[in-house]
């Protein structure tokens, strides 16, 4: 960014009915990187999927238990996901075999974006839009 805004700080999560297979799915659909996933066998309890131009998400395995603090339900996520080429995504999306909700298109404020759901169900937009910058604060 050129102007004074801070790195984003803030990670979206997500709760899966198969944690393992949606981070593959995620690598290798969407090109999100794993950095991180903690669990043993098909239960994770903690990953870490980082975005290339910044950011991530984290996600763990749906929760039978009462007492759970995180009580997210599966397929209810939804994010906007900045990267500098949109066509790129979309086509390494499509040979993922992911569903494509509405393809590339441009909007009336000067982004190019795409719309995909996961096979969980979550919606992930994918464009070029970074957001206003910040005011500067007196």
């Amino acid at each position: 960014m050129t102007d004074s805004t801070p790195p984003p700080q803030v990670w979206p999560t997500l709760r899966a009915r198969d944690a393992r297979a949606l981070i593959r799915f995620l690598v290798e659909a969407f090109g999100f990187e794993e950095t991180a996933v903690y669990g043993t066998g098909d239960r994770v309890d903690h990953a870490q999927l980082s975005w290339p131009e910044g950011g991530g998400v984290m996600l763990g395995s749906q929760r039978d238990d009462p007492d759970d603090q995180w009580p997210l339900q599966p397929g209810t996520f939804g994010a906007y996901v900045v990267t500098a080429d949109v066509d790129a995504v979309h086509e390494r999306a499509l040979a993922a075999g992911a569903e494509i909700v509405r393809k590339p298109y441009d909007t009336d404020y000067g982004s190019h974006d795409l719309t995909v759901r996961d096979p969980e169900g979550n919606r992930w937009q994918f464009g070029t839009y970074r957001g206003e910058p910040r005011q500067d604060r007196p």
